[in-house]
């Protein structure tokens, strides 16, 4: 019972988006509304509870797990989303992004080889360095602006930050989970090799089929290419990812298999690509691509067109892992510390290490380099913030119920009651646990937070305690299990309602986040349940 009532949010969530076409807005705010009421009444009288939090008033863990949502709505995933649009913006209003449509072009007039390089490689490469739903709403909205329609671009670029997450924000998600299933609560560092290397492996099959659908998705004809295509990026992209996780850990995993992938597909396009591609569109799209072979840039229009992106790579790798001293110092100063009473918890923000602050100091001053005055540049924020403001309230309301359903009891009550049905065939849905996880809360860290021990208890469970090989490759049963997690955690977000509400802010696509979703849907289920297999038979 515990788990049928802890699972109607979910389910009315769907039902809202999908089966009655309601706006995200809409039916986040109706959900958080009937999450605080199983909250209020259904989770005390059926004991779901977590232990700590029993005889404490379940009025006041409502409120602020409500207070901490919003908060971690805001702090930093709005602002990030506002801060990536708003750089978009600035290239829209100064023509730059003309520039880079031809520079794009210029590589290949291939319409795959475009699609490829912006939503897997340069996405991937702004997930591993920003995250937070900057890899979708760049290249989504970058593809809008060479011509591609909303619904392809958000759709792409929703399939293409999957894989990149579980190293996403320069490695916060395996980091996150290898801390909390460490004994000592800092995990050591041959421990994090480890499972961010079992995790590449697990989700190596997904390397070569996330590519492969993108590309069949942009030109369905054209199948030898694509294959072609597939192999040589995902191969490159595999063997760069498991090398940096399992040598230096999981850092830099996305951030230069993504750099490899894009040079990857730029030699693939200079080799092979030789004519103008075929006719062929998705779903009757059309895109007017600009046959410039011959164009050519000198280095002062390439630094001004790409300086907003430029700045904005800058101040992330600055102020991440790349300069330790300038990472400690910017997380150690100008730090706000909320404490929440009742639920035990105390929410941070740093207000010069977040990556929303490097977004707008980036775009900033690349626009000031472009020629755009800073008044202006204000009133674009402005302009932009205003467009957001459906997307505001969605994802504030998402987070929101994702923390009450958190403190509630009910996302531990659903794990729980998985671990029961399933019993010995428990690692074939492993991953399906973390994809549930994100899909509530938006988070891949989120997910490992709530799941990671939950993962490792059960691997003790089913005595899945030893050293052993998966695949050829060595690990400890515990760490691979965990890493499922993750792995399960990267296809949720495919789906996950705040991925596809910052899809639709970028794309101009209010209210048509159902229409995303059912889009999307069949890709995550098929995701998670390779990563099962991977999981299950790789024990």
């Amino acid at each position: 019972m515990p788990a049928l009532v802890s699972i109607i949010p979910i389910l009315l969530l769907f039902a809202l988006m999908l089966g009655f076409k309601m706006p995200g807005y809409k039916s986040a705010l109706i959900t958080l509304i009937v999450t605080i009421l199983l909250a209020l009444f259904a989770a005390p009288a059926l004991g779901m509870l977590p232990a700590p939090l029993q005889g404490v008033s379940i009025a006041g863990i409502t409120w602020w797990a409500v207070v901490e949502g919003v908060l971690k709505a805001v702090f930093p995933i709005l602002i990030v989303i506002l801060m990536a649009i708003y750089s978009y913006n600035i290239l829209v209003e100064d023509q730059q992004i003309e520039t880079i449509k031809k520079q794009f072009t210029s590589i290949s007039e291939d319409r795959g080889i475009i699609v490829l390089i912006l939503v897997w490689g340069f996405g991937g490469l702004l997930e591993g360095m920003a995250g937070f739903g900057t890899a979708v709403a760049i290249p989504a909205a970058i593809l809008i602006g060479l011509g591609f329609k909303p619904m392809f671009s958000a759709l792409v670029a929703l399939l293409a930050n999957s894989v990149p997450v579980a190293f996403g924000a320069v490695g916060i998600p395996v980091t996150t989970l290898c801390n909390e299933i460490s004994p000592g609560g800092a995990a050591p560092a041959d421990m994090i090799c480890e499972i961010a290397g079992l995790t590449v492996v697990q989700l190596s099959p997904l390397f070569f089929l996330i590519p492969f659908v993108i590309l069949m998705l942009t030109e369905r004809k054209a199948l030898v290419k694509n294959i072609t295509l597939t192999l040589w990026t995902g191969c490159v992209s595999l063997v760069v990812q498991y090398a940096c996780a399992h040598f230096l850990g999981a850092e830099t995993p996305a951030i230069l298999g993504s750099i490899a992938a894009i040079a990857a597909i730029v030699v693939y396009a200079k080799v092979f690509i030789r004519k103008k591609a075929a006719a062929a569109t998705p779903d009757g799209q059309t895109i007017e691509v600009e046959v410039s072979g011959s164009t050519r840039f000198t280095f002062a229009e390439t630094f001004k067109a790409w300086s907003v992106y430029i700045f904005i790579l800058a101040f992330i790798l600055i102020s991440g892992a790349l300069c330790p001293s300038v990472n400690g110092f910017l997380k150690s100063h100008l730090v706000t510390a909320v404490d929440l009473p009742v639920i035990g918890s105390t929410f941070k923000f740093g207000w010069i290490s977040n990556a929303g602050l490097m977004l707008f100091l980036g775009a900033t001053v690349g626009g000031l380099i472009q020629g755009v005055s800073f008044r202006k540049l204000m009133l674009i924020l402005a302009r932009t913030l205003v467009n957001l403001r459906y997307t505001v309230i969605t994802i504030v309301c998402l987070i929101a119920m994702s923390s009450v359903m958190n403190y509630s009891g009910m996302i531990s009550a659903i794990a729980v009651s998985l671990v029961a049905l399933t019993g010995s065939l428990y690692p074939l849905f492993a991953p399906l646990i973390g994809g549930i996880g994100t899909f509530v809360t938006g988070s891949d860290t989120s997910s490992n937070i709530l799941f990671a021990k939950l993962q490792a208890n059960v691997a003790g469970q089913l005595g899945l305690t030893h050293p052993s090989s998966f695949f050829g490759f060595s690990g400890n049963e515990t760490n691979w299990l965990a890493a499922g997690n993750t792995t399960g955690a990267t296809g949720g977000k495919i789906i996950s309602p705040q991925s596809i509400a910052i899809a639709t802010a970028s794309c101009n696509m209010q209210g048509q986040d159902g229409e995303i979703i059912k889009k999307a849907l069949p890709y995550a289920i098929a995701y998670i349940i390779i990563s099962g297999l991977m999981v299950y038979f790789g024990l």
